[in-house]
């Protein structure tokens, strides 16, 4: 994949990011366990719900130099972008009141994610924030990645439950479908014979 095409997946993917997180913000139905975190921030402190993505994504950024981690453009961009995008649409999207309406906000934003997700990966230009927590991590303590990234989603997701975030079956479906719907969406977009590196956004 040449230059171009890797830096319109980058950029595509952290936009389309920010604003699957904000539908699924207005879905109010539930959200992935660090936008559980991030939003159960923003409650308290009054901030943004893209400020805190920002700040949170800084703080974790330092939590790479003990682990010896290594920032690339995408991871730059990853921390800037997505809060902005967040905040952005949420500023020009109405809030929603009936059911038959956030169920579809809802879906449509996770599905978004998983592309947007495939996106971001597939421009190979450094993991998020988050991911580059859980590999470095695994890295220093031994531990399977399931196990790391298992324990950090409980932990953010706890807090942020304790915090005020919103928990509720959107969580659930979440964790089940973003899996199979980014593997289903980098087959779609890769180009045959590149290789896909196997980190996420996260914002995410």
């Amino acid at each position: 994949m040449n230059l171009t095409r890797r830096l319109v997946h980058l950029y595509a993917g952290l936009a389309l990011f920010g604003f699957s997180v904000a539908l699924q913000l207005r879905a109010a139905l539930g959200l992935s366990s660090w936008d559980v975190f991030h939003q159960g921030v923003a409650r308290r402190t009054g901030l943004s719900m893209g400020t805190v993505v920002i700040l949170a994504s800084l703080v974790v950024l330092l939590l790479w130099i003990p682990l010896r981690e290594r920032p690339g453009a995408g991871t730059v961009s990853n921390v800037l972008l997505v809060g902005l995008g967040i905040d952005l649409t949420l500023r020009l999207l109405p809030e929603a009141q009936a059911l038959a309406v956030r169920i579809p906000l809802l879906l449509t934003g996770i599905v978004l994610n998983g592309l947007a997700t495939a996106l971001y990966i597939s421009a190979r230009m450094g993991p998020g924030p988050r991911d580059g927590l859980m590999t470095g991590l695994c890295r220093r303590t031994g531990r399977p990645t399931r196990w790391v990234r298992t324990g950090i989603e409980l932990v953010v997701l706890a807090v942020g439950w304790l915090l005020g975030g919103s928990l509720g079956v959107g969580t659930v479906l979440y964790a089940l479908a973003i899996g199979p719907l980014i593997q289903l969406f980098q087959r779609m977009i890769t180009v045959p014979g590149a290789a896909v590196a196997a980190a996420a956004p996260g914002k995410e």
